[in-house]
């Protein structure tokens, strides 16, 4: 959770010099001061210990649990002290009989470390807990308490984080709205756009993808007849890609720490709509934002949580998009185009190379707030969230990919919306709009059959009757998502492994 080493170094000296320059942007004159000014906050960062030692004290005054998440948002560039690390005593040194020397001690200490004690030390007088230099353990704690921030809380992160990266500050001007919890937004280590997105990158047809193998993960969309395929190995190094297939405008956002990759419709109400990556998180899910505005949007719903377009109604339109390999995908779309390794980045694109060691195991690099151990945390799931037919909120519905690979039709219904998902011998999950209709197996990879007899084709596009093409069951948005990921944002999904 702490910076790289590199970037330590280079962060917490900044950190440390912060001082009345940064000003405070706290209470409106003529209003009672409710709430310490945000100078004070940045003070107890101070070099000079009689300055911060003034700040804690008028922080201590009014103190507010809810102030908590401002001083964790510190505390995690900062260098926690060094553990004790004891050696053998010298062989005849007489001054050191038993017991060792403590090497810790021996080394100077980081200016930050000074900084990261007065921190903890203010959060455990303050609340009582002692958790002491367990970073993750006092988020958890944060996150669990009921969610009363200071009012300015977007400034604090606009100073904050910009100490980080000048890029970040616009996505928490003064008085920001948000839908999410300010806690909850962390730095997920890069500036933003740190991780480049493909814009309308090259693309090649399959017979010229020597560089793939038919084992390798592509995710596959077609639009109006035009296939395309997204390597993994490719998308993985930029969590995102802008491109435009039959002729539609598409924002695909990747996060790997979810493992979700979903095609939006970058035009949204007659606005092209131009994305970037944030480099921000939340709940372990990246954040992205549209350039035009700042806003900050989230990957899983589509929607702008944080910034100038909250509340504007504004939705994307989600497509459809399977997880396939490329020699299942190429067989069923043999004119299909492929990205080029010509991205105009230097990257490794070897197959597995992106994040191997986090995909090879079931740890988190980010911790959220709630888990549920009924599956691994990155056992894969198929999910879709399914409109209220009502008008209320959308119904999310997670299908174990594992449950599926011994179900090639599964049917049921939530939230009033009968579905049925197909999924091939390869593993590749679609779900259709089953419109009331009762499907009894797969005749192959392409074909389903119903209880009537009358046999579906299997397209991207919807299930089609293969003696009357004008009879169609329109596919529904899904995609693939890790276990932990989806629940964190939907605990009240509906759930079947």
């Amino acid at each position: 959770m702490r910076l790289p080493p590199a970037l330590s170094v280079l962060i917490a000296p900044v950190a440390l010099a912060v001082t009345v320059s940064l000003g405070g942007r706290g209470v409106a004159s003529g209003q009672a001061p409710t709430h310490p000014d945000l100078q004070q906050v940045f003070l107890l960062t101070a070099v000079d210990d009689a300055v911060a030692e003034g700040a804690r004290d008028t922080i201590a005054a009014g103190w507010r649990d809810g102030y908590a998440g401002m001083v964790w948002d510190m505390l995690r560039f900062m260098r926690p002290p060094a553990a004790r690390r004891m050696v053998a005593p010298d062989v005849g040194d007489p001054t050191d009989p038993g017991g060792g020397r403590d090497l810790a001690t021996e080394q100077p200490e980081h200016p930050s470390v000074k900084v990261f004690r007065r921190l903890v030390s203010l959060l455990q007088e303050q609340t009582g807990e002692r958790f002491g230099n367990n970073l993750l353990r006092w988020q958890q704690w944060i996150w669990q308490q009921p969610y009363d921030p200071h009012p300015a809380y977007g400034s604090f992160k606009a100073q904050w984080y910009s100490q980080i990266d000048p890029g970040f500050a616009p996505f928490f001007p003064d008085g920001v709205e948000s839908l999410i919890r300010l806690d909850e937004v962390d730095w997920g280590g890069v500036p933003p756009n740190g991780i480049p997105p493909l814009r309308y990158p090259d693309h090649i047809p399959a017979n010229e993808a020597d560089y793939l193998d038919d084992g390798d993960i592509v995710f596959g969309m077609e639009v109006a007849g035009e296939a395309r395929a997204y390597p993994k190995r490719i998308l993985a190094w930029h969590e995102m890609a802008i491109d435009s297939v039959g002729g539609v405008d598409i924002t695909i956002v990747y996060c790997t720490l979810c493992g979700t990759v979903i095609p939006y419709e970058s035009v949204l109400d007659g606005r092209h709509i131009r994305f970037g990556t944030s480099g921000l998180l939340y709940r372990s899910n990246k954040l992205m934002f549209d350039e035009e505005t700042k806003s900050l949007w989230s990957t899983l719903e589509g929607l702008p949580v944080i910034g100038s377009l909250v509340g504007s109604g504004l939705e994307l339109t989600r497509r459809s998009m399977v997880t396939t390999t490329w020699g299942s995908w190429r067989r069923r779309h043999p004119d299909t185009v492929v990205l080029s390794l010509g991205t105009g980045h230097d990257r490794d694109y070897s197959e597995g190379a992106a994040y191997r060691d986090y995909f090879d195991n079931d740890r988190l690099m980010f911790q959220v707030p709630t888990r549920d151990d009924r599956l691994d945390n990155k056992a894969e799931m198929v999910v879709m969230l399914l409109d209220d037919p009502s008008g209320g909120d959308r119904h999310p519905v997670a299908i174990s990919a594992e449950f599926l690979e011994d179900e090639p039709i599964f049917q049921q219904e939530v939230a009033g919306q009968p579905f049925v998902v197909v999924t091939s011998e390869a593993g590749e999950n679609r779900i259709y709009d089953a419109a009331g209709r009762q499907f009894d197996a797969a005749l192959d990879d392409d074909r389903v059959v119903d209880a009537e007899g009358r046999i579906w084709l299997v397209t991207e596009e919807a299930l089609v009757s293969e003696t009357d093409p004008a009879m169609r069951l329109a596919r529904l948005p899904a995609h693939r998502a890790f276990w932990f990921g989806w629940y964190a944002q939907f605990p009240d999904t509906t759930v079947f492994d």
